[in-house]
């Protein structure tokens, strides 16, 4: 199959904010198409150049193929960049297929733990050959990568772009994107948490959960260029997501919900997280409101 988008650059990474959508749902695991258009439509409305939908900002691991498809179509006539999940569990080929298949553009390559250089180049020929589409490395705190397998991954024809999200690993985050660099390979930054730091390190694009919300709060940080409006950047970026990037840090897919939902981008009652960890306390939420709020004139 031929690539849907050109893969011998960058392509539709550079410069590109790529939006870590969630998946409205209410408590009793009800989405609705109108309401997750509006909602997408409002992410590209405040500055998202693209939409990945379906990953782990949007529980797409726990998502059945058929309705990850779903999402990709409607995000496919909202955006023309379109980034889907594919993870260790799924069945590489029929995934990638379906992702392609339903319109995305490229594919997030959730890692597999524990980590293995030859299990992972296995799967990126599977994606690649089943798709034709670009693919992002993702190289998650979780299950990060060794330099051995991250300069295998990189060196991968398939791989385009390399999305790191270490959280706190500065260190390895660094490595990473030079790794990439070297490679000729985009950065994606999903350091929510080093956000502008990692735009410092080279990354020239970002694919991050902290933009499913306060959407262009995120597009006016990677779009500073100076001094003084980068400081101011990564002060207001770094405030927000000192309350939605926090133990338990998976909390931060109810507290983005949360915010979404405060900005009018999605009814309360779909503002649910069906994999909520349990250590979440509703008691955060004014706090994570009031932080965002106080942003929003930035």
């Amino acid at each position: 199959m031929e690539p849907a988008v050109p893969v011998t650059a960058a392509g539709p990474f550079e410069g590109a904010l790529v939006a870590a959508a969630l998946t409205p749902t209410t408590a009793e695991g009800r989405r609705d198409e109108s309401v997750t258009r509006a909602y997408l439509e409002s992410l590209a409305a405040d500055g998202a150049d693209g939409l990945a939908v379906a990953v782990h900002t949007g529980r797409g691991a726990s998502l059945p193929l058929d309705e990850r498809a779903a999402l990709v179509r409607l995000a496919t006539t909202v955006s023309p960049v379109v980034v889907t999940g594919v993870w260790p569990d799924d069945d590489t080929a029929r995934a990638a297929a379906t992702a392609a298949e339903a319109g995305a553009t490229a594919l997030l390559m959730a890692p597999s733990h524990p980590i293995d250089t030859e299990r992972e180049l296995r799967r990126l020929d599977v994606a690649s050959a089943e798709s034709g589409l670009p693919l992002v490395a993702f190289d998650l705190y979780t299950a990060p990568y060794t330099s051995r397998v991250r300069r295998a991954v990189l060196a991968h024809p398939g791989v385009r772009a390399y999305k790191p999200a270490l959280l706190g690993d500065a260190l390895a985050c660094q490595e990473g994107i030079r790794d990439a660099l070297d490679a000729r390979v985009a950065v994606l930054t999903g350091e929510d948490r080093m956000f502008v730091p990692s735009l410092l390190w080279g990354a020239t694009g970002a694919l991050v959960g902290i933009a499913a919300a306060a959407t262009s709060l995120t597009a006016r940080a990677l779009a500073a260029t100076d001094g003084p409006n980068l400081v101011i950047a990564a002060r207001a970026l770094d405030e927000l997501a000192r309350v939605t990037f926090r133990e338990p840090f998976d909390g931060y897919v109810q507290r983005m919900a949360w915010i979404a939902a405060d900005e009018g981008r999605i009814p309360w009652e779909y503002a649910v997280d069906p994999a909520r960890p349990a250590g979440l306390l509703d008691t955060e939420r004014d706090e994570v409101i009031a932080t965002a709020r106080s942003l929003r004139a930035w």
